[in-house]
């Protein structure tokens, strides 16, 4: 593995819009103005050999200020991607669940974006 500052050019403008179906997923689920600052700054890719077709990929993942893990995107050779990032936070609408984090998927044609939830332990 190798530390890479930058990603390819081609590949920077898909990681900018996942990054940016993150942060609009995560303030749908968060209370006003508590969303976390998700920033394609904030994420440090190392480039990665797929051990099946022996192409280049990139693996990111973003730090809090602990040093925790808490997201990762990964880019796989095709240009296919998958990106998760934690919010461990109640819902802001409905007690009866406690959101665990936004996922974003897809590639340069499509792009998904959901919210993944637990039930709350509050009655």
């Amino acid at each position: 593995m190798t530390v890479t500052p930058d990603l390819p050019a081609e590949w920077r403008a898909q990681v900018e819009r996942t990054v940016q179906a993150l942060r609009q997923e995560a303030a749908k689920y968060t209370a006003a103005g508590a969303a976390p600052v998700i920033e394609l700054d904030g994420v440090r890719f190392t480039s990665v050999t797929d051990p099946f077709s022996q192409q280049l990929g990139y693996e990111g993942v973003w730090l809090n200020a602990r040093g925790d893990l808490c997201g990762t995107l990964t880019i796989n050779s095709d240009g296919s991607f998958y990106a998760e990032y934690d919010l461990f936070c109640p819902h802001p609408s409905d007690a009866r669940w406690f959101v665990e984090m936004v996922t974003a998927w897809g590639d340069a044609a499509s792009l998904r974006c959901e919210a993944q939830m637990i039930p709350s332990l509050e009655e």
